[in-house]
């Protein structure tokens, strides 16, 4: 973002430079690739891969940035807002056996030549159908509750929205937007707990080992492009094991056809 100068100062130019986009994009494919590594380890890791003058703190300020958390209880590295509100989990020993029973929501970065850009997607825990994504290049709230929005309004709410405790998610504007859809509970990740998430985590891991990582989109247009596409694909021709692989939007619509 461009300081709000008056003619007779310079604008300082506040864009990510090529050094920490090409770190932060080897940090999230080793996070992908070893979600259980922390700070000392991704360090380790991008020194073996060439990038000799990054520290542990540097690493740090990176994935908090990020909001990475490793997958194992630790600190909790997402940024959450000071006194914010947060809810329990309310997923530990729940059975989850219809869509619209479970929503998961989350960001996850994407580094691009040009700058750094961010997906939000919703999962439906059961089915494993994408029933909502949008992409930005801010990490505004209004990114979230523009999607859930949009959800909502084609699929009706669900009983449980899942989130981690990032500031987008105690935000007043996010708790306000799930409240007001009376039946839906909030449920949040308990703190340093990623694996609470755990299926937009996945989500999110096959999309960018099958095509962001293999692709490299250098613009927002070339990444919306992309994840339309791949989402397409996961949601109608990617079947799934645990339903003698039907597709996510097959299970979807048939239990949602049956509870109708």
């Amino acid at each position: 973002m461009l300081s709000r100068s008056t003619a007779y100062h310079v604008p300082v130019d506040v864009s990510p430079s090529r050094d920490e986009i090409n770190i932060k994009n080897a940090i999230d494919r080793i996070h992908y690739e070893e979600p259980a590594f922390g700070v000392r380890r991704i360090r380790n890791e991008l020194h073996k891969q060439g990038f000799h003058n990054v520290g542990r703190r540097l690493v740090r300020r990176y994935m908090m940035e990020m909001d990475i958390v490793c997958f194992y209880p630790g600190p909790n590295l997402s940024k959450r807002a000071k006194a914010a509100k947060t809810y329990p989990y309310l997923l530990r020993n729940l059975e989850i056996d219809r869509p619209n029973q479970v929503w998961s929501i989350d960001i996850t970065y994407i580094g691009t030549p040009n700058g750094f850009v961010y997906l939000t997607a919703i999962i439906d825990w059961y089915s494993r159908y994408i029933v909502g994504y949008t992409i930005s290049n801010t990490l505004q709230t209004d990114m979230v509750t523009r999607v859930i929005k949009k959800a909502v309004e084609t699929y009706g709410a669900p009983e449980i929205i899942n989130s981690d405790q990032g500031s987008q998610f105690t935000s007043n504007a996010y708790i306000d937007l799930i409240k007001s859809f009376k039946t839906t509970k909030i449920s949040m990740d308990g703190k340093g707990r990623a694996t609470d998430n755990i299926a937009i985590e996945r989500f999110f891991r096959s999309y960018k080992w099958e095509r962001l990582y293999l692709l490299y989109p250098e613009t927002v247009t070339e990444v919306k492009a992309m994840t339309k596409e791949y989402i397409a694909k996961y949601n109608h021709k990617r079947g799934h094991q645990r339903f003698d692989y039907k597709t996510p939007a097959a299970v979807f619509y048939e239990n949602m056809a049956l509870a109708a």
